[in-house]
């Protein structure tokens, strides 16, 4: 039995990892998370009892908390999905990505390597660090194209240059300190448990409540959208097969444009709970969900497409996603359709009121 240190465990794709390396595994889970607004012990209700499982609640960037965590469980293992991860919040308040997703990558990486030198040396040889991150590192794409492990980054967000300087950092302690580090960037994840200020969740709610589904431009933005648990299967299969110092890119293979993706939900709840029988939108006057779908100013900076190139992951370790894009679309819109009030819980928590985020101050 192994120890998992799992810092951001109470966020989105963090709580999903937890959940998934407890019915997968016999290590302990430890999660260090310091409840953001999109970090909640709500999320981890379900397994709170699990003797296997803890929680700390703490800070990455508290390099004395993160050393307490560590002297105390002797993790085997550090996965970091801390991070604060909302392109439209890191354009209003780019100050507080600096300090968790970098300042917080650094002392997290400092503490790993003062717990390295007090290990043995079977024990050191075992170790990984292991740094979860994103393909928005990469900058954009046009209309064709992939991101590979060896694509240059091109950061274009104040959210994304902070997530690509936490990776140079990742690498940097592998290449000068010898600390064995694996890093995953991943696309769009989507499932259960996200903070609704995200695309999917956003769309569902809003639409179940009759509001606008707003999409950003002409909705042709596009993403490479992967099922969360098929993420998390991905990052397992990394920690315990990866190579120390390597990158494994995460997609599903997923392309699919905004403006579809909006589509798709609205036509997977006219499926599961039709318009004409749905007392918000009758209210309104409105005879489908399709009809609430509202083009809006396009987001600053707005990356034109991602697109992920799986091949090493699959090749090297012989990882693929589970779920198609429509398997996991409808089970993430039946998820939120059953759990409405652990959506109404958390952004009450947070004063959240899917109000829209990321628009300069000159226009608010």
């Amino acid at each position: 039995m192994g120890t998992l240190l799992v810092t951001g465990g109470a966020g989105f794709i963090g709580s999903n990892f937890v959940r998934h390396a407890l019915a997968r595994t016999d290590d302990r889970v430890v999660v260090l998370d310091k409840l953001t607004y999109a970090g909640s012990l709500r999320t981890l209700a379900d397994v709170e009892r699990n003797p296997r499982f803890v929680f700390v609640k703490g800070d990455i960037a508290d390099g004395a908390c993160v050393g307490r965590v560590l002297a105390t469980h002797r993790p085997t293992a550090i996965l970091n999905f801390a991070a604060e991860t909302h392109v439209d919040r890191s354009i209003d308040e780019p100050g507080g990505f600096v300090q968790t997703n970098v300042v917080g990558t650094f002392r997290l990486l400092e503490c790993a390597r003062g717990y390295l030198a007090g290990l043995d040396p079977a024990a050191r040889t075992a170790f990984r660090f292991l740094h979860v991150s994103t393909d928005e590192v990469f900058g954009s794409l046009g209309r064709e194209g992939l991101f590979s492990e060896s694509t240059p980054y091109a950061p274009n967000s104040p959210y994304a240059a902070s997530k690509a300087a936490a990776d140079h950092l990742v690498r940097a302690y592998h290449h000068t300190y010898g600390v064995p580090v694996l890093l995953t960037n991943c696309s769009n994840n989507f499932g259960p448990y996200q903070f609704p200020e995200k695309l999917v969740p956003l769309m569902t709610l809003n639409a179940l409540e009759g509001r606008p589904l707003p999409i950003y431009g002409d909705g042709a933005n596009v993403r490479d959208w992967l099922y969360v648990e098929d993420h998390c299967a991905g990052i397992l299969l990394v920690l315990r097969r990866g190579g120390a110092g390597e990158s494994y890119n995460i997609g599903g293979g997923n392309e699919r444009a905004n403006v579809a993706v909006v589509g798709a939900i609205c036509d997977i709840l006219e499926r599961l709970q039709p318009a004409a029988r749905n007392p918000a939108l009758r209210a309104r006057g409105v005879a489908r969900y399709h009809d609430l779908e509202t083009f809006v100013p396009d987001r600053l900076g707005h990356d034109r497409r991602y697109a992920i190139d799986a091949d090493k992951i699959r090749r090297e370790l012989g990882w693929k996603p589970e779920r198609d894009f429509a398997a996991g679309m409808e089970a993430t819109v039946r998820w939120y359709l059953d759990n409405r009030d652990w959506c109404a819980a958390v952004q009450a928590e947070a004063s959240y009121h899917r109000e829209r985020l990321g628009l300069a101050d000159a226009d608010r």
